[in-house]
């Protein structure tokens, strides 16, 4: 799903693809999200990528550290409420077609 940067953003980054995975599916479960994208960026480091209003994303995030924390290492969560369009080019790179 191509991300255009009309709504929040919401990251959880871990290292390993299984506490990715679990961090991403608690994410979907816990708020009114999409799955945008995932970035397996080397040295084992995936990020999962979200979107959606700003508080639906915020309760994603939260729920995704602690899922992604439970059973792996987290590195990362961020926000983002309303980054600028050129964003959706950087977290498109590969985007989830659903």
């Amino acid at each position: 799903m191509r991300y255009r940067g009309e709504e929040a953003l919401g990251l959880v980054e871990t290292i390993g693809l299984v506490p990715a995975l679990y961090a991403c599916d608690v994410m979907l479960k816990a708020a009114d999200v999409e799955l945008i994208s995932y970035e397996n960026i080397g040295s084992t480091l995936v990020t999962v990528i979200v979107k959606g209003d700003v508080a639906a994303v915020e309760a994603s995030v939260a729920a995704g550290r602690q899922a992604a924390s439970e059973i792996g290492k987290l590195t990362a969560a961020n926000v983002m409420p309303r980054p600028i369009h050129a964003v959706g080019d950087i977290v498109s790179v590969h985007d989830i077609d659903l």
